[in-house]
C-alpha cells in the first residue's frame, strides 16, 4: 500500500484523495485552515450565512462520475436544484437581462433586447459547441503534463476549430449584434480570472457548457458539496486533519520524502500532491527550488477579487440569486485591473444572494448579499489597507444608484475581504482566485504541469495547474493526477 500526503482540502485535493483511497492506497489530507473545501468555504455571523468562493456548478455529471466510481450516489450526499434565472443582468441606464435556462424564456428575453441575436444565439452555440468537442477530450477531461502529449494528429486536425487567434470579446462581437449580449458573453472570460479583450476566444467555451448544461445550485449552500466531499473521503479510509499547516515538504535526492508540519511534525510519504496555488508553493514549501520559483513569479496573475459580505435588514424585491450590475465601460475596467493594476473606478458588481434559494441563510425579512468585485492582483501600487474602506463605499454608492436604494442604511452586519485577505487566508500568491490569467494564446501551456518537473512523486492539483479553476475542472484536476499516482506507485 504506498502512502500519500495531500497537502490542502480544496475540491481538487478531496477528489484526488477520494480515488487513490478507493483504489487502495493510504492517504492523510493535511488542510491549515479550520475547515476543508480551499476557497469553496462559509462564512457565518449574527444569523447570516455566505457561501465565499464558487456560487454556481456547471458539469454536474463530473460529481457523479466522482461518487459512482466509490460505488455512492451523488443524490444521498447532496441536492442539486437549477438556478432560475441563472443570473440577472442590470446596466447603468435601466436595462435588465434576465439568463433564463428555460429556453422558451430565454428566447422571449433576448427577442426583446435584440431580434437578430436570437438567431445569432443558435450561431453562437454551435460554434462553441465545435470547440468543446475539439478541447474536451485533450484539455478537459485528460489534462496534460506538457505541450509534447497535446502534439497529436487529432490536434492538428481540430487546432483551427479552437479559435485561438482572436479574443473572447472579438468572436463575441462577431455574433451579436447588442452590445447588452456582448457584454454578458464577454464576462465568462471572469470565470478563469481573465480579460475578454485580452484572452483567447477558445475560453467561449464556458459560456457554452453554461448555456448548454445549465448552472445549478446545492441546496443549503455551496459548501455542501464540501461536506459531501469529505464524508464521503472519510468513509473511504483517507485521514483527515484541519488545523495542520504544512511548512515544508521534504525531499532526498530530488524525490519526495514527506512533509515537516509548523508544529515540527514530520510525516513520510511516497507521494505528496499539493492542492494550492504552485507559485507559493515552490516559494515557500520547496527548498532549493528558487529558480522554478522565479520564473512562475513572472507570469500573469489572475485577477483577484474585492469582497463585501453584508447582512441586510430589508429585501430588496428586484434582486434574484445571482446578480450582475456592469459597469459602463468594460473595456476600461479590465485596462484597469490588467494593465495599470489598480481597482476599477466604476466595476462591474456581483452580488449572490442564497437566500432566495435557501431563506434559513438570514433571519425573516432579511438578506444576505454576497458582493464580489474582480480586483487587480495583490501588489505595490495598491494600499488595500488604506483604500478598502473608500473603496467599499465607491462600491455601496454604486449599488444605491442602480436600484438598492438605501443599500448603506440596511447593513446590519458587515465583513470586507481583500485582495490581501485571500492571500493570507488560501496561500494563494499575490490574492489571485484562480492562479494565472489566460490573456494569451500560450498561457493554458505555461500552467505547472500535475506532474512535477525534476521532483519524482510531487504533484499539483487544483485551479493553479490543468485544466484550470472552476468546481468542475479541479475535481477533473483531481481525477487527472490521481492517474499520474497511480501509474508512478
Amino acid at each position: 500500500m504506498n502512502s500519500v500526503i495531500v497537502v490542502g482540502g480544496g475540491l481538487g485535493g478531496l477528489a484526488a484523495a477520494i480515488r487513490l483511497a478507493h483504489a487502495g492506497h493510504s492517504v492523510t489530507l493535511l488542510e491549515k485552515n479550520e475547515r476543508l473545501g480551499g476557497k469553496l468555504n462559509l462564512h457565518s455571523a449574527d444569523g447570516y450565512t455566505f457561501d465565499t468562493g464558487p456560487s454556481l456548478l456547471t458539469m454536474p455529471w463530473v460529481i457523479d462520475e466522482l461518487f459512482t466510481l466509490a460505488g455512492r450516489r451523488s443524490a444521498d450526499y447532496l441536492t442539486l436544484e437549477p438556478v432560475e434565472p441563472t443570473c440577472r443582468y442590470y446596466w447603468p441606464d435601466g436595462t435588465v437581462f434576465n439568463a433564463w435556462q428555460q429556453l422558451p424564456r430565454l428566447i422571449q428575453e433576448i427577442q426583446r433586447l435584440s431580434p437578430p441575436d436570437v438567431e445569432n444565439l443558435f450561431r453562437f452555440l454551435a460554434h462553441t459547441a465545435r470547440i468543446y468537442d475539439a478541447v474536451a477530450d485533450s484539455f478537459l477531461l485528460h489534462p496534460f503534463d506538457g505541450v509534447h502529449e497535446l502534439l497529436t494528429l487529432r490536434l492538428l486536425r481540430d487546432g483551427p476549430r479552437i479559435d485561438s487567434l482572436r479574443s473572447v470579446d472579438a468572436a463575441v462581437r462577431s455574433f451579436f449584434r447588442s452590445s447588452y449580449l456582448q457584454q454578458v458573453f464577454n464576462r465568462y472570460a471572469t470565470y478563469n480570472g481573465s480579460s475578454p479583450y485580452l484572452s483567447p476566444a477558445t475560453f467561449n467555451v464556458i459560456s457554452y457548457i453554461e448555456f448548454a448544461e445549465g448552472g445549478w445550485y446545492v441546496r443549503g449552500g455551496m459548501y455542501e458539496l464540501a461536506r459531501a466531499l469529505e464524508r464521503l473521503a472519510r468513509e473511504l479510509g483517507v485521514c483527515i486533519r484541519t488545523n495542520a499547516e504544512v511548512a515544508e515538504i521534504m525531499l532526498d535526492n530530488r524525490a519526495v520524502a514527506g512533509v515537516r508540519l509548523s508544529d515540527g511534525e514530520r510525516i513520510r510519504a511516497a507521494h505528496v500532491i499539493v492542492n494550492a496555488d504552485p507559485r507559493d508553493a515552490y516559494r515557500r514549501l520547496l527548498a532549493g527550488q528558487v529558480r522554478t520559483a522565479e520564473r512562475l513569479a513572472r507570469l500573469e496573475p489572475s485577477c483577484s477579487g474585492f469582497v463585501l459580505f453584508l447582512g441586510i435588514n430589508r429585501d430588496y424585491a428586484q434582486l434574484a440569486h445571482h446578480n450582475i450590475f456592469f459597469s459602463s465601460d468594460y473595456p476600461a475596467e479590465f485596462a484597469a485591473i490588467f494593465r495599470k493594476r489598480v481597482p476599477a473606478v466604476d466595476p462591474t458588481i456581483y452580488v449572490a444572494a442564497t437566500c432566495r434559494s435557501d431563506p434559513q441563510h438570514a433571519p425573516p425579512g432579511h438578506m444576505n448579499l454576497f458582493i464580489l468585485v474582480n480586483a487587480p492582483a495583490a501588489g505595490p501600487r495598491v494600499n488595500w489597507e488604506r483604500e478598502s474602506g473608500p473603496y467599499r463605499d465607491l462600491v455601496i454608492a454604486k449599488l444605491e444608484r442602480m436600484g438598492l436604494t438605501d443599500l448603506g442604511a440596511a447593513i446590519s452586519y458587515e465583513q470586507i475581504w481583500t485582495p490581501l485577505d485571500i492571500a493570507e487566508r488560501y496561500y494563494a500568491a499575490d490574492g489571485a482566485i484562480y492562479g494565472l490569467a489566460s490573456n494569451n494564446r500560450f498561457s493554458a501551456f505555461l500552467r505547472p504541469p500535475l506532474r512535477a518537473r525534476g521532483l519524482r512523486g510531487l504533484y499539483f492539483v487544483g485551479g493553479g495547474t490543468h485544466p484550470g479553476g472552476g468546481i468542475p475542472l479541479v475535481l477533473l484536476s483531481g481525477r487527472a493526477v490521481a492517474e499520474r499516482v497511480r501509474a508512478d506507485s
